[in-house]
């Protein structure tokens, strides 16, 4: 791989896969599928390393964190929980043996059944699990320790699962103060940490409350905060704490690391989708893909296809068509499933459950599809 070369990381039902593309963005091969076929939530790299890890899991495997240190050609796993297959296999010496299975205890036993996120910053990777726990390793992935004052913050209790369960989806660094983080949990909010994770403050109030109007919607904002069930968040280039969230009802902007919250959905054709993302260099630059509802099938209104980009922090937008499918278009794009690279000008990548890679290598302005006929796309990360 050339050093100007990139590497577009999807994760799927059916594995984690690699599209390797040359310096123009133009030409790509496909890589795959890794990590034996698992269920891969979430694939993420370190640019300076090439390090890969790969979080996924299901009730039958378990939940776990896959490494590749030379760039994808060799993967080992940790494993932190047990499934079916461990159950399977005590009682079933013919399957241990098949499967290579041996009776090791697993860190976290059965406390979880799925990695869902992963976040490496500051020497530090993080991992997010189903049902929600905050987990860190300082050794790469190789042992795991709970974060446990998330789990043990006063409101844990009245937490409530979304429809893909009680899932903590998105950890999002502070580049520049290795203490501050911040999470999404659906359906239970944004949680920030100012001490690395020791304690937590719920972040979830209304800018205006007063302007948001009645909604019937059961994930709707309501009592003076946003709806809990936040479906994606990105914080914004910059020194300032300014942050971007997708959620199960509109999108919304805080320019005070989620002490606040403005509703900046006006102009989008629907309040629902499931991925946000910041242009790597300006802050007011954002795009997300709006679907037309949650139980009218999840799919792009009027089944045309469209990214939406805001140049002013979201207070207008526009859609961008140009190479997408504008008729009998069915797909879903999940909230882990778009992201960006760091070129200019900027590259922003989606990819949908119908196994389609889109890429635009203008912000937007034109797409191509640069894989299709893959598993169920999970994740998409930018190794550059």
């Amino acid at each position: 791989m050339n050093a100007n070369d990139i590497t577009i990381l999807v994760g799927t039902t059916k594995g984690a896969f690699l599209l390797r593309g040359d310096a123009g963005r133009e030409n790509w091969s496909v890589d795959g599928p890794h990590c034996d076929g698992w269920p891969i939530n979430h694939l993420i790299g370190d640019d300076e390393t090439g390090t890969l890890w790969a979080g996924g899991g299901s009730d039958w495997h378990g939940a776990g964190v896959w490494r590749s240190d030379d760039g994808g050609k060799n993967w080992e796993v940790t494993r932190l929980t047990k499934g079916e297959l461990d159950d399977w296999a005590a009682n079933d010496v013919d399957f241990a043996g098949m499967i290579g299975w041996t009776d090791t205890p697993l860190p976290f036993a059965d406390r979880f059944s799925q990695v869902w996120s992963l976040c490496h910053a500051h020497g530090r990777l993080l991992a997010g699990t189903k049902p929600a726990t905050l987990l860190a390793s300082e050794d790469g992935g190789r042992t795991w320790h709970e974060l446990d004052g998330l789990a043990n913050h006063p409101s844990a209790e009245s937490w409530n699962p979304g429809a893909a369960g009680l899932v903590l989806h998105t950890i999002v660094p502070d580049p520049v103060e290795p203490a501050k983080l911040w999470v999404g949990i659906s359906a239970a909010g944004v949680f920030a940490s100012e001490d690395g994770g020791t304690s937590w403050d719920r972040r979830n109030r209304l800018a205006n409350a007063e302007s948001c109007g009645h909604h019937d919607h059961p994930a709707a904002p309501r009592d003076g905060e946003t709806g809990h069930c936040v479906h994606n968040m990105m914080r914004a280039p910059g020194q300032t704490d300014l942050l971007y969230q997708q959620n199960h009802h509109g999108v919304w902007r805080s320019a005070d690391g989620g002490r606040s919250w403005e509703d900046i959905t006006a102009g989008l054709p629907s309040t629902f989708g499931f991925p946000i993302r910041v242009h790597p260099r300006d802050p007011d630059v954002i795009w997300t893909l709006p679907l037309n509802g949650d139980s009218i099938g999840r799919y792009p209104p009027e089944a045309s296809a469209a990214v939406w980009r805001s140049r002013d922090g979201g207070r207008t937008w526009q859609d961008l068509r140009n190479g997408l499918p504008q008729q009998a278009c069915y797909f879903t794009v999940l909230r882990q499933a778009m992201a960006g690279d760091s070129r200019d000008p900027a590259g922003i990548y989606f990819g949908t459950n119908s196994g389609s890679v889109f890429a635009s290598i203008d912000e937007g302005d034109n797409w191509a599809e640069v894989a299709r006929h893959l598993p169920t796309i999970l994740s998409v990360e930018i190794l550059d």
